[in-house]
Order: structure tokens, then sequence, then C-alpha cells
């Protein structure tokens, strides 16, 4: 039997459907997107797959030798799962409507290009990109991309889910 918060005092056996929150959806998207993909990224960098530190959000504030060692680590974790937020927010409130992975695809494909070509050469985050070695520009994007593609998707199932668009589903057995 529903909750009877949950039940519909106009119509008898019809629930209503609450729409989800953006703002508290986004952040807990971008934290747990950081949290899983910042520790895959950190596992490739600690059995040396990438040669980017962990904590390269944060190179132009912190000394390299720093940012190399154990607090380093917790430091750049904690910075991709700042930027993870960011990226959820942005995407939560931009592209809530865009259906499949391809959106995602190309989120994920604009981040790396925004931050490996862009931002991170400027700022002193990385290496141009012709001076990092091919294991760590494939691997990236490669983690840049995985990355978007969890944000896009999770947003996408969320508020595009054909399931719920309506205000009121009538939900079966609870007649």
């Amino acid at each position: 039997m529903a909750h009877p918060k949950d039940a519909n005092p106009e119509r008898p056996g019809v629930q209503t459907v609450r729409r989800t929150k953006k703002l508290p959806f986004a952040l807990q998207l971008g934290f747990f997107a950081g949290l899983i993909w910042g520790a895959v990224r950190w596992l490739f960098y600690y059995f040396g797959f990438t040669d980017v530190v962990p904590g390269f959000l944060v190179e132009p504030f912190f000394l390299h030798d720093y940012l190399a060692g154990t607090a380093g680590y917790l430091v750049g974790y904690a910075s991709f799962i700042g930027m993870s937020i960011v990226a959820a927010l942005i995407y939560t409130f931009t592209a809530y409507k865009l259906r499949g992975p391809w959106p995602g695809v190309a989120f994920g494909l604009l981040w790396f290009v925004l931050v490996y070509l862009v931002a991170g050469p400027m700022l002193g985050m990385l290496l141009p990109l012709g001076k990092l070695d091919w294991d760590s520009i494939w691997l990236d994007g490669s983690i840049f991309l995985l990355w978007g593609v969890f944000i896009g998707y999770t947003v996408n199932f969320e508020f595009t889910d054909e399931r719920r668009r309506d205000d009121e589903l009538p939900i079966p057995g609870l007649h």
C-alpha cells in the first residue's frame, strides 16, 4: 500500500510522481562522478599508465613535488571531484533534455579539449599537447569521455525517462 503522503487525494489509486530537484541531483551526481572517475584516473597514474599527476587541476597553486606525493594525490582527487560537481551542474541545467549517450560523449570530449588544449597549457596545469606522451593523451581522453558519458547518461535517464513524463501515473496494483 502507498504511503499516505504519496497518495493523490483528488484521484484515489493514483500516486503522484515527485519530480527530481536539479540542484541536489547535480551535486550528488558530480560528487559520485568525481569519486568514481577520479579513483580510476588515480589508479592509472599509480600503475604508470599516465604521466599527468592526479593533482594537475591545481598545478598552478601547488608545487609539482607536493602534488607528486600522497597529500598531493588527495588534493588532486578532491579537485577532480570539484570539477565533476561543476560539470554535472552545467550539464544538468543546460542539457537535461538531450537523449542517448552521444551528448555525454561530446560533453566529455569538450571538457578534455578545454582542459588539455586550452586551460591546461595556458594556466600551467599541463604541458602543451605536443609535449605529453601519447599514452597520457589517449588514457586521459578516454577517462574524460567515459566521465562525460557517466554524467550525461545519468542526467538523461533521470530527466527524460518516458515512464515518468506525466505528472501523475497510475501505479499498477494500487487500485
